[in-house]
């Protein structure tokens, strides 16, 4: 049975694409045009109450949010998700420091990013939260490169740990204050930017979107 990929093209979106891709998995997009509010639909919503994207249903089988995804492909194909409960438990680690760091503060610097840009609003309310939010996430970049260094990727062989990070990463490098500081990083993150699936992964849906929106999310 063909895989349902509830999907908008965000990094969230693009993580569970990229590891698609590269299981080599079939499967199917149901566009979540979340500047709509389609992600508010009844139908959408008894798949993830949360009213986020992604979500996939395998059958009788509805999976929301992204780390969650990802774990469970792991499982269902053998790939990207070691067997060995060592390895394993140091890729949720790092998963789950992405879904609760990495993401998190990034996504703050680009709010206030976007509210100091309006001409409305007040400094001092956007100043003290940039430099806070830039500040941690210049260090959890600081935690990427202690754990890439003298490593090609987080948890030996490439996974899924890998992949969630990565489109933060190279979506919002500035966020962190850029990948000169970081040349492990930096490294890493060309060496994913290469495989032929991450290509493939970020493009889905594109043609789906339309051009003003596909020049926002390509």
């Amino acid at each position: 049975m063909t895989l349902q990929l509830y999907y908008f093209p965000t990094l969230n979106g693009h993580k569970v694409t990229i590891a698609l891709e590269e299981m080599g998995l079939d499967y199917d997009i149901r566009l979540i045009d979340i500047l709509k509010g389609d992600q508010k639909s009844e139908e959408f919503l008894a798949i993830n109450p949360n009213g986020r994207i992604p979500a996939l249903v395998d059958g009788d089988i509805s999976i929301f949010e992204s780390a969650a995804i990802l774990q469970y492909l792991g499982r269902k194909t053998g790939k990207l998700y070691a067997a060995e409960e060592r390895t394993r438990t140091r890729i949720d680690s790092w998963l789950f420091w992405q879904m609760s760091g990495l993401g998190p503060m990034s996504g703050q610097v680009n709010f206030f990013t976007r509210a100091a840009a309006k001409a409305d609003r007040d400094p001092v309310e956007t100043s003290l939260p940039l430099h806070r939010f830039r500040r941690e996430t210049e260090r959890l970049f600081g935690v990427l490169e202690r754990g890439l260094t003298g490593h090609e990727y987080l948890c030996g062989a490439y996974s899924i740990a890998d992949i969630s990070a990565w489109t933060w990463i190279d979506k919002y490098p500035e966020n962190g204050g850029g990948l000169d500081s970081f040349p492990a990083l930096r490294s890493w993150h060309g060496r994913i930017a290469s495989r032929p699936a991450v290509e493939r992964g970020l493009k889905v849906g594109q043609d789906l979107l339309s051009q003003e929106l596909q020049a926002q999310y390509k």
